[in-house]
């Protein structure tokens, strides 16, 4: 699970807390604090979700490449 340490990054870059992130994704803190873990697999549409929060792409997210571009 490459993305853990990237959510993490991509939440404390952007000031967040966990409960930010947990409310635009319409889901408990403490759900999303065990993604952040690795204690709970990201479902495909919070990996999207948050790809649209961030700005970035899914690769990015996934930690699959270094460039958080969108390819269009």
């Amino acid at each position: 699970m490459d993305y853990i340490k990237r959510l993490y990054d991509l939440r404390t870059d952007n000031d967040l807390r966990q409960e930010d992130v947990a409310n635009y994704l319409k889901i408990t803190k403490q759900a999303y604090g065990m993604y952040e873990n690795g204690k709970r697999n990201l479902p495909i549409e919070h990996l999207i979700k948050l790809s649209e929060f961030y700005n970035v792409s899914t690769d990015f997210i996934l930690n699959i490449t270094n460039n958080p571009e969108i390819k269009k």
